[in-house]
């Protein structure tokens, strides 16, 4: 069973609260891999290196030290600020469904699992991103079934030929392009940083998201794909009983990455049909969660723009997509605005969460310090 922990500043006024999510679980490490104990904080060379001290234990110290701060310097703010912290973001969101569900009608999320600065070197930084969507995932099993028999009499339907064929009609598929104002301003400003005709091409789809050209551009490459639309993709295989009999099942499992606002049962209706088998061969696996985009909310766009100035002056702020999950799916399916606001200004060099000798520069938790607390007195002044 995992730990949560909710704590409450009070505030003057009865007005909704604004929560602070982020996640106190981590993902495995084995120290006989690392070069350092993976789980001992250690300091060297101008960075902190440990497994989560970027995702996401580096935003929970932030907020925590922001909050004892406004205690001691007597702050109190107009709305309740309620701390967030969930227990297995990592693995099965169990207590982020069940925290999303204790505060009905609270203004909005703010979660340091998203988000955040980009730097490029250890000083000049490039744009701090703000996530107000992301994709959600489902898993689907396909299935292919035979009466089998001996493979001394083969038949024309083995399963394991008509599956081949499945996955071809499905490796063929291109679910619909789809956009929002928040991908399209993504593409505007990636356009105009990274230039060349990948970036004519975002800038031509920024402004027309029926520009066949331009989408074709952006699909062929593998950093942005997961972007435009919908994505399902085989990942496992599992096919036949005995290697002298007739398969008499074939499976591929399938993994979707599901663009804000589709519904699950849509993606998989679509599945079966691309496939040509009947919706009973096609099956979800656990139970996947669709969430749409938070609105770009001008009070929020505010106080992000001031907490950043704090930092860096004039540093584009722009909206974006996550290609991946985080604690604010959950928050958005109830209803409740959610954006990633992470304090952490990183080199995507540095990005090892994860990974092997995950790190975070020193430099970044000063910066983060002065972002959650420019960030959350605006918010909540």
């Amino acid at each position: 069973q995992s730990a949560t922990l909710v704590a409450r500043f009070r505030g003057r006024d009865a007005l909704r609260p604004v929560l602070i999510s982020n996640h106190m679980d981590v993902v495995e490490a084995k120290r006989e891999d690392w070069t350092r104990d993976p789980f001992t904080l250690v300091t060297e060379n101008g960075y902190h290196y440990g497994r989560g001290v970027y995702d996401n234990k580096l935003d929970v110290a932030l907020t925590v030290s922001t909050l004892l701060r406004l205690k001691r310097e007597g702050f109190v703010p107009a709305h309740d600020i309620i701390l967030v912290l969930s227990g297995d973001e990592e693995t099965e969101m169990k207590t982020t469904a069940a925290l999303s569900k204790q505060f009905p009608g609270a203004a909005l999320v703010l979660n340091g699992d998203g988000g955040g600065g980009t730097m490029a070197g250890d000083e000049r930084a490039v744009v701090y991103s703000i996530q107000t969507a992301e994709k959600t995932y489902a898993t689907f099993e396909i299935e292919v079934t035979n009466p089998g028999g001996h493979s001394s009499r083969p038949r024309k339907d083995n399963a394991i030929y008509q599956l081949a064929d499945v996955l071809k009609r499905l490796e063929a598929y291109a679910f619909p392009v789809q956009s929002t104002e928040q991908t399209r301003a993504a593409f505007a400003f990636t356009g105009q940083q990274i230039g060349g005709s990948l970036g004519q091409a975002m800038q031509r789809f920024a402004r027309n998201p029926s520009d066949l050209d331009a989408v074709a551009e952006i699909s062929a490459d593998p950093e942005y794909v997961g972007t435009l639309r919908t994505t399902c993709v085989a990942t496992q295989l599992h096919a036949g009983h005995a290697e002298n009999a007739l398969p008499q099942k074939a499976v591929v499992t399938v993994n979707c990455r599901i663009f804000p606002g589709t519904p699950v049962n849509r993606v998989r209706d679509v599945l079966a049909e691309q496939v040509g088998l009947p919706l009973s061969s096609v099956r979800e696996i656990g139970k996947g969660f669709g969430s749409d985009a938070s609105p770009l909310s001008p009070a929020v766009m505010a106080a992000v723009r001031k907490a950043v100035d704090a930092n860096f002056p004039g540093l584009p702020v722009i909206p974006t997509m996550s290609s991946g999950a985080t604690d604010s799916l959950y928050f958005r399916a109830e209803g409740i605005p959610s954006y990633g606001v992470s304090g952490a200004y990183v080199d995507p060099q540095d990005d090892f969460s994860h990974g092997l000798n995950e790190r975070v520069p020193v430099s970044t938790v000063a910066r983060g310090l002065k972002h959650w607390y420019v960030l959350l007195t605006e918010l909540t002044k």
